[in-house]
């Protein structure tokens, strides 16, 4: 049977994904067609951009998107270039031979026999001259993460694990003599460093360049070239998050030059240790995986965090099948900021997956007398007696403090991997379209007369045409800006602050003016001591109703406030929005029309949605409207 990369990495999860896929015995001798290895990299590719492009968004993915769908086909173009670039820039940094291609079966790949399965993948970027090999996987993801990696003695100055020479990071214990115990002490160095050897958190892209170094060094081996494996180099080629885009265009096209920090778009990280190290856990994985085709069983396994829980890589089988056993409402995971688990009269602590395995996976499992948090007591007992909890005062101060006219304000922004507009980095979250609902008096707003709608028609740089469009409906020197998630709209406008400096003042003074719902909805510790509340009462939330499921999302406070819902619009959720948005230049003119109206009823909703929430908060503390 041939495995591709992308099936070594689902197959190797748990001992029940081959069962459950239904790989059966007439397939181990079947080779695979370009054609599957194709769908299935695509899919794969597809799903890692979707999460790429909203790992920054303060609201996260909405939705998991079934990456088969045809929709996300607006998307690829976006996941080419990147591939583009980086095999653009591979050709400008090393000498010889580059080969990449945007169809995979243009690019190098390799085969080995291992226990008699064939292992089959393509390479990214392959690179070689006299001296070297270069094998380069590109990902739609940036730097960021990675540089993330810093530690350093108390009270001193952060570093990172990593050294960066000629637009190539690597690991500093790579570099003879490199005074690394000067930085940070040798164990915490250490420490850091095994972050990338996780295979389901920060190293699941080095992993899968690891499973890529097993392939191709049994085929080196198999055709008598094991000369050539000390020649070969593995790199990571990913976004820099630090690139910001001059603005350069030929032929409508952006062209990344160096930007004026001598930034590239594409950055690489050097992983020959780290994917070496990793050999061992590849060959215990695809030893895992010969156990798991030749003895197929599906039964129940305890689950870890190889499901990839609410993660980029969760297991397709994990909320269909595997999860089938966790209550949809009011699961023992649904208390709030519970990650550091429950301690029990022993001392031990029971947390995530691991209280499922255990056997509590209802709520109403855990016992009372874990419940340390005065939060996790509340939602026991709302849930256990089917009555709302409400801080009324609290409620009612938060809204007291609200100045007048507040501005109900909600951004749709598209995360380009590559820049599209001057000033842009990757993924910077572009508005495209706000809405704007503006209540002049407490209660006092239409959904019609006192709504702005801001809508770019085209995928062209619209955004100083939505700056001058909101700063004409707003008066910056008073009122309140309001959001749920309002970190996430004060983000948008401090970046076109920036990118646009003549509405800096204004822009900067709406900035100042946050509020955001979720204040008085679920709590903002500062907030309310500074309102006078005790430390206790300000850590407490305002409100909880067993509806909303350990969440505070706007898909679940919305039905508990109110009678809206997005189940009959044609757009439903911010994922959709910015699959149509990308879909403009594919659409003819009058499905064009239909999908932007679309796009401004959804968008509409969403502040409404908050117009709505706050008069209902305003009738539970029976405040005039």
């Amino acid at each position: 049977m041939a495995i591709t990369k992308t099936d070594f990495l689902e197959y190797s999860r748990c001992p029940r994904y081959v069962a459950l896929e239904k790989v059966n015995q007439d397939r181990l001798e079947a080779d695979v067609s370009y054609e599957e290895y194709k769908n299935k990299e695509y899919e794969l590719a597809m799903e890692e951009l979707l999460f790429s492009m909203f790992e920054n968004n303060e609201e996260g993915l909405e939705d998991k998107i079934n990456v088969r769908n045809p929709q996300l086909e607006a998307m690829l173009d976006y996941y080419k270039r990147v591939e583009l670039e980086a095999g653009h820039l591979t050709e400008k940094m090393f000498p010889g031979k580059t080969v990449y291609a945007l169809e995979t079966k243009n690019q190098e790949s390799f085969d080995a026999s291992y226990r008699g399965m064939k292992l089959l993948c393509y390479v990214d970027i392959y690179n070689e001259c006299q001296d070297e090999i270069n094998i380069i996987e590109v990902k739609a993801t940036t730097n960021k993460k990675y540089l993330q990696l810093q530690g350093g003695y108390p009270g001193k100055e952060k570093y990172s694990i990593f050294l960066k020479e000629n637009n190539i990071f690597t690991l500093k214990e790579t570099h003879k003599d490199y005074p690394i115990e000067k930085e940070m002490p040798k164990e915490q160095y250490e420490n850091l460093k095994s972050k990338l050897l996780d295979r389901y958190q920060l190293g699941a892209y080095i992993y899968d360049l690891a499973v890529q170094r097993f392939i191709i060094e049994r085929e080196y081996l198999a055709s008598n070239n094991a000369e050539k494996l000390k020649k070969i180099n593995y790199y990571l080629a990913v976004l820099n998050a630090d690139y910001v885009f001059d603005g350069t265009y030929e032929n409508q096209e952006p062209v990344y030059h160096p930007d004026q920090n001598q930034e590239e778009l594409i950055t690489f990280f050097k992983l020959n240790e780290v994917t070496e190290e990793l050999q061992a856990k590849v060959k215990q994985d695809a030893d895992h995986i010969y156990e798991y085709l030749k003895n197929s069983n599906a039964a129940r396994v305890p689950l870890t965090k190889s499901c990839g829980m609410k993660k980029q890589n969760v297991c397709k089988f994990f909320n269909p099948i595997c999860s089938s056993i966790i209550p949809k409402k009011n699961s023992a995971l649904t208390y709030l900021n519970s990650a550091q688990g429950f301690k029990d009269e022993q001392g031990h602590v029971h947390k995530g997956l691991g209280l499922i395995n255990e056997g509590y996976v209802s709520m109403f499992d855990i016992p009372k007398e874990w419940l340390k948090n005065k939060n996790h007591r509340i939602q026991r007992e709302c849930c256990e007696k089917h009555e709302a909890y409400k801080n009324i005062e609290k409620i009612k101060k938060g809204i007291e403090n609200l100045e007048y006219p507040i501005y109900h304000l909600d951004f749709e922004t598209f995360p380009s991997p590559v820049p599209r507009f001057k000033g842009e980095s990757p993924f910077t979250q572009s508005p495209f379209e706000f809405s704007l609902h503006i209540e002049r008096k407490p209660g006092v707003c239409d959904k019609e007369k006192d709504n702005v709608l801001f809508l770019a028609t085209t995928t062209k740089d619209e955004r100083e045409e939505l700056i001058k469009t909101l700063l004409e409906h707003v008066d910056v020197n008073k009122g309140t800006l309001f959001a749920q998630n309002v970190s996430f709209e004060k983000g948008r406008i401090k970046e076109l602050a920036t990118m646009f400096s003549k509405y800096r003042e204004d822009l900067m003074k709406l900035y100042d003016r946050g509020f955001d719902l979720l204040w008085l909805v679920k709590n903002k510790k500062e907030f309310y001591e500074n309102l006078g509340f005790s430390k206790e009462e300000s850590e407490t939330i305002n409100y909880y109703h067993e509806n909303l499921n350990g969440s505070y999302s706007i898909k679940k406070t919305l039905p508990v406030f109110s009678d809206l819902s997005y189940e009959n619009l044609e757009v439903k959720n911010g994922t959709e929005a910015i699959i149509e948005y990308a879909k403009y230049d594919k659409m003819s003119k009058e499905e064009r029309e239909i999908k932007q109206e679309a796009l401004r009823i959804y968008c509409r909703q969403d502040t409404w949605a908050m117009v709505e929430i706050l008069n209902q908060l305003r009738k539970i503390c029976q405040l005039d409207v």
